[in-house]
């Protein structure tokens, strides 16, 4: 293959980049999990992992889960977000089913430029995946 095609695909495929999107457009399910467009599936946030506020294993995690839930919807209300769809890390065979992120697609959501699971990790409210 020519060095110039191998230049052209390359630029294509690390060419995606995040769209705009209103406030309006996502509703926050929970600390990491977001509804966009007003369409199913949800999407999990990838990068990070909120602790649970519904289920939660005691009271502090409870806490931390409502607070990582708030401070998200803050964000989201602020607006200047950009929204992508990624690719799911889960195996081929789980994609897509509830085995898989319990059935959710997988994104990334930034406001003002910065990914707010940086951002909330950075406040203390959530921990990066391992």
């Amino acid at each position: 293959m020519c060095r110039w095609w191998l230049a052209i695909l390359l630029t294509l495929a690390t060419s995606v980049v995040a769209e705009p999107i209103e406030p309006g457009d996502v509703y926050v399910i929970d600390g990491d999990t977001i509804n966009v467009f007003h369409v199913q599936p949800n999407v999990r946030l990838v990068g990070f992992n909120a602790p649970e506020s519904s289920n939660a294993a005691c009271e502090a995690e409870r806490q931390l889960g409502v607070r990582a839930t708030q401070r998200l919807l803050e964000l989201v209300r602020a607006g200047h977000l950009d929204f992508e769809y990624v690719e799911c890390s889960c195996p081929a065979g789980k994609r897509g089913t509830r085995f898989c992120n319990y059935g959710r697609d997988c994104g990334t959501l930034k406001s003002n430029g910065r990914d707010v699971g940086a951002i909330l990790i950075e406040e203390g409210v959530r921990r990066a995946n391992a």
